[in-house]
């Protein structure tokens, strides 16, 4: 039977597989949002505008662009699904890949290249070591009137909507503490900083806890608290902490900082 500490292991050596990944959060080298009048992207080939439908692309089969799922050619006009649609699809171009994806309305092509600096660069994640303290019983209560939408800013220095469900109450070294949380699938997720954040670890962080039970009962692992994508390529727009989900305590759990080699 393996023990927590164990299972944090596998966690922590999962997370930097993941990002180390040749189409992981490293990769990314840009973020293009796009119009309705076809443009270039900077480094791809084809012209790219934003569609009712997807994400639209004129080029010719001399480019080298390759559909991801049928490794079609693609010659002509194509439109794609963006990642929030249940067909979205992907283009690559040699190595590189294309990845159509739609926020608040808007869309945008991703590009993510296995050559990317940050990639290469890649030195590993600085992690608190695991403690059993900071995995404590959490409980849920759902908003009255439902999920709620609040304003907070992103880290490309736009304001967007996120989307909460409620609250998380718990106690840390005898304190009370809560955090606005929302659901992604069957489990909640949230936003935060703490009393370290900007010096003992990044800005913020994510977390993520198991689903609650029938009376709000879940658990928060404050050791598996990870960086955000933002933070280790400066494409992405993660949000920042809603109001209120900065802890007066340093938590000195989980995942620090980026290492670059």
């Amino acid at each position: 039977m393996t023990t927590d500490a164990e299972e944090w292991q596998r966690w922590t050596e999962a997370r930097m597989a993941s990002v180390g990944a040749p189409h992981g959060v490293l990769a990314l080298i840009g973020t293009h949002w796009l119009s309705a009048d076809p443009a270039a992207i900077p480094g791809v080939p084809g012209r790219w505008s934003a569609d009712p439908d997807g994400v639209r692309v004129s080029a010719s089969a001399a480019d080298g662009l390759r559909t991801g799922a049928g490794n079609e050619v693609v010659a002509g006009e194509l439109l794609l699904r963006p990642d929030t649609h249940a067909e979205a699809a992907v283009v690559r171009y040699g190595e590189v890949l294309l990845v159509p994806i739609e926020r608040e309305g808007e869309l945008a092509l991703r590009v993510f290249d296995p050559d990317a600096e940050g990639r290469a660069h890649f030195a590993g994640i600085s992690t608190f070591p695991y403690a059993p303290e900071w995995s404590v019983p959490a409980v849920f209560t759902p908003y009255e009137t439902g999920a709620r939408t609040v304003t907070v800013p992103n880290a490309d220095g736009r304001e967007r909507p996120l989307d909460v469900t409620g609250e998380i109450a718990f106690r840390l070294a005898g304190e009370s503490y809560s955090l606005t949380v929302g659901h992604s699938g069957d489990r909640l997720s949230g936003v935060f900083a703490d009393a370290g954040s900007g010096r003992e670890s990044y800005r913020f962080r994510f977390i993520t806890l198991p689903g609650p039970d029938a009376e709000g009962h879940t658990v928060l692992d404050l050791n598996r608290a990870y960086l955000p994508p933002c933070a280790f390529a400066d494409h992405f727009i993660c949000p920042f902490p809603p109001p209120g989900n900065r802890l007066a305590v340093a938590v000195r759990a989980g995942e620090k900082a980026v290492l670059r080699g």
